[in-house]
């Protein structure tokens, strides 16, 4: 019987499980959870701020789960020492293993701010216990200040808006999500924001906090009662590094989710692999990437032959009321590439195409059906083979060849 171990317990990790147990009835599977609750969507966690999920409906799988899968999890404890058969957690319980995967996951980066000793109310916002803390400390008096415009930070605004005195969220950048919207497009979001009462200081960040004072680099003062650190997040690869895997920006995994180690794999946001719509390798830090390069590690572990090979970024958001919907890569003119708009009542496109391929898109407001633009990117289908004019006012698989709509509808056309 092979022995299996997990290290982490997120989305990823959970994809490993079910990818294992769909090849091996039968193996021991340990699962190490950092947190002391089962697997969630941490997107949600700002629906939870809002009033709209609890903690339980928050739960990626059924309470059951680890029963019916036949594994053990180890809540509260962590791996502090990886080698070529062993785990050893942070209690110094020695776990053998015959496969194991990394689905560490990210943690958050926070720059060394002077003077961040002196606030005594300050949060990280990644995970439930953040969450659960955060609400604890805010009442409708409450001046919040968070540092960061971009997912986790604007998430978190959401989350607080309406409960609080004020928000005021900066950024070092010159716009909102500046890692997923371009100028134009950030620009229709901060007005957005800022018409629903969220104070932006975009191209400026914090030099110095005096308690609840944060001085500017710009010279302007905020006064706030609670700070929550939203910079941003890296990818969790030091058991990697330890146990000798090629380590770049996360962990350096093939489309199989192996390491550079035999017998180690890696899946989820602590990885870096390829960006099919860049050609190049990333960290993917999404959801939905996570989950498959998870399940693909967890099959190829129990001897089977699973490949992860069409992984592309994606980020699909609401924010107090807007929708926005990101995937692929937006290549500049400088880089041969171009780009489309389609404006409508409904909202704005904005296509990004490179030698006759869709390559990425921006989409605010109408953001319905976007899946078929999604897998243009994915399956590299030419342009002119489709109707592609007709496809961005309304994606519909009629402007799809004859061959695509049959395998979208199971060979009617």
């Amino acid at each position: 019987m092979k022995q299996y171990v997990i290290i982490g317990n997120g989305v990823a990790a959970t994809g490993c499980v079910e990818g294992i147990r769909s090849a091996d009835p039968e193996g021991k599977i340990t699962v190490i959870s950092g947190e002391n609750r089962p697997v969630y969507c941490r997107p949600l966690i700002s629906y939870y701020l809002e009033g709209k999920a609890t903690p339980e409906k928050m739960n990626y799988r059924n309470p059951d789960f680890a029963e019916k899968m036949h594994c053990a999890y180890l809540y509260g404890k962590q791996a502090v020492q990886l080698d070529a058969k062993t785990v050893v957690l942070d209690d110094g319980t020695v776990l053998p293993y015959d496969e194991v995967c990394i689905a560490a996951g990210s943690v958050p980066f926070v720059p060394p701010f002077a003077g961040l000793d002196t606030v005594e109310k300050q949060f990280s916002f990644m995970t439930m216990d953040d969450a659960l803390a955060l609400d604890a400390a805010v009442n409708k008096d409450s001046r919040v200040l968070i540092v960061g415009a971009g997912l986790i930070g604007l998430k978190c605004a959401e989350g607080l808006h309406g409960r609080v005195a004020s928000i005021t969220v900066c950024d070092l950048a010159d716009r909102v999500l500046s890692s997923i919207l371009d100028t134009r497009s950030a620009a229709v979001m901060r007005q957005h924001l800022e018409e629903n009462g969220i104070h932006l200081l975009l191209g400026d960040t914090v030099s110095r906090f005096e308690k609840n004072v944060a001085s500017m680099r710009s010279g302007t003062e905020v006064e706030f009662d609670v700070l929550v650190l939203a910079v941003g997040v890296k990818a969790n690869t030091a058991l990697a590094r330890q146990a000798g895997a090629e380590v770049n920006r996360g962990i350096l995994v093939n489309e199989k989710m192996e390491t550079t180690v035999p017998g180690i794999f890696a899946a989820g946001d602590c990885t870096e692999g390829m960006d099919a719509s860049l050609g190049q390798r990333r960290v993917l830090a999404i959801l939905p990437n996570a989950y498959l390069q998870g399940r693909c590690a967890g099959i190829n572990m129990a001897g089977g032959n699973a490949v992860h090979d069409r992984a592309i970024p994606m980020n699909s958001l609401g924010l107090l009321g807007l929708h926005a919907m990101t995937a692929g890569t937006a290549f500049s003119e400088a880089d041969g590439g171009s780009m489309v708009e389609e404006k409508s009542e409904a909202g704005w496109k904005r296509f990004f195409l490179k030698d006759g391929y869709l390559t990425g898109f921006m989409l605010l407001g109408d953001v319905d059906r976007a899946g078929i633009y999604t897998a243009l990117i994915r399956e590299k289908t030419p342009l002119d083979s489709i109707d592609f004019a007709a496809l961005k006012k309304s994606p519909t698989l009629a402007a799809m060849p004859k061959e695509n709509r049959r395998k979208k509808l199971g060979g009617v056309v």
